[in-house]
């Protein structure tokens, strides 16, 4: 907790540098907010199985320099209450209130840096991630609300588009992404990525270095010798490029030398292609296949699961739209459906979300959220903005 005290403490100061009170009326303020409530139904539990709400207030400071130089800052909190419900009474409830991004950065033309609390992600991949090493994005979520992590991130553009980033992360003790473990909270994580053009598309590569906590790891026994904090690197490609449809692949090798048996590297890719087809106003579909491995050796498939996805969005009008996204688990033939119905308007968004998974989920096991989304339901989202 204390180094969480200490980049507050630097990032009020930070920002108490943007907000002198002389230049005040130069400055961009703007104070939004996010309220959402929802009701869940899952007919093999209950009529209404889980209610909700969360809001997220934003207040964002920016301020030009001059001289291509600019100062900005994100302060904005996460305020969530969700209660399980079972008969028509409350069995189980959750709460948190944290701060959601937390950031001050400084930019010029070329050089972004931001220090604080941030959502970080990159990638060519939608459905199927795997550098989704930093946040907990669940592509069935319209929100799309994940939490940041603490941390340093520079990055540089140059003028033939190609961009270098550069990060260093600390005490983010929860699980990311992928994570088969925590980060150990004592250590500093960091790593880079450049990315640039090719061909017609672009391409990046990344890579990361942690260390991994496997005090808790299930498959340790409990007079295990093993040594549970290890190094782990990884080393992701990915690419995307226009071909009259658009193509891409995200890879990711991650090595923790743990004395595990079978954990020693664990491997992930995924192949995707979308397209709009002139159906209407026009039907875009998106289609993905993720191959993931866990083996003794580099590029071996001891244990490999294989999962097919498909999303499909078809606008109705202006203010109506429906998606559907289908996963399926080749190795348990589960398959993962969820249908969406959405209307917007300028503030209000309302959402009629249906779904039919597994009653475990394996996808998504570190989503930020209390999840809804296992078994068959409904779920109506309403979402306010100001």
């Amino acid at each position: 907790m204390k180094i969480k005290v200490y980049m507050t403490g630097i990032f009020f100061l930070c920002l108490y540098s943007l907000t002198d009170y002389d230049m005040l009326f130069s400055q961009t303020v703007n104070l939004n907010g996010q309220i959402t409530a929802w009701v869940s139904s899952n007919p093999s539990r209950d009529a209404v199985s889980q209610i909700g709400i969360r809001y997220i207030p934003e207040l964002y400071i920016g301020e030009e320099a001059g001289d291509n130089l600019s100062f900005d800052s994100d302060i904005s909190m996460d305020m969530y209450k969700s209660a399980d419900i079972h008969n028509w009474e409350i069995t189980h409830t959750f709460a948190k209130f944290n701060a959601y991004r937390l950031w001050v950065r400084f930019s010029t033309d070329r050089l972004e840096t931001r220090l604080g609390l941030q959502k970080i992600n990159f990638g060519s991949a939608v459905l199927f991630r795997p550098l989704q090493w930093f946040d907990r994005i669940d592509p069935r979520d319209p929100l799309k609300i994940t939490a940041g992590v603490y941390g340093l991130l520079m990055r540089y553009y140059f003028q033939n588009n190609t961009n270098i980033w550069l990060w260093g992360l600390y005490h983010n003790k929860r699980l990311k992404g992928l994570d088969i473990a925590p980060t150990d909270q004592q250590t500093v994580e960091f790593g880079g990525r450049i990315q640039m053009p090719l061909l017609n598309g672009e391409a990046g590569l990344s890579y990361h270095h942690r260390m991994a906590d496997f005090a808790n790891f299930s498959l340790l026994s409990a007079d295990s010798n093993f040594n549970t904090s290890v190094p782990e690197n990884r080393l992701g490609l990915d690419g995307k490029w226009d071909v009259g449809v658009g193509i891409w692949i995200e890879g990711a090798l991650v090595h923790h030398p743990t004395d595990i048996q079978g954990l020693n590297y664990q491997q992930a890719l995924t192949l995707g292609i979308d397209y709009t087809f002139d159906v209407g106003n026009g039907l875009t579909t998106i289609c993905e296949h993720f191959i993931s491995t866990f083996a003794e050796k580099a590029f071996g498939r001891d244990k490999e699961k294989d999962f097919s996805g498909l999303s499909v969005n078809y606008p109705l009008n202006v203010v109506d739209g429906i998606s559907a996204i289908f996963f399926l688990d080749w190795t348990t033939q589960d398959w993962y459906t969820t249908f969406t119905w959405r209307r917007i308007y300028d503030e209000w968004s309302i959402y009629l979300i249906g779904f039919r998974n597994p009653e475990k989920l394996i996808l998504n096991q570190n989503q930020d959220s209390h999840s809804t989304f296992t078994g068959k339901g409904i779920q109506i989202l309403v979402v306010f903005n100001h």
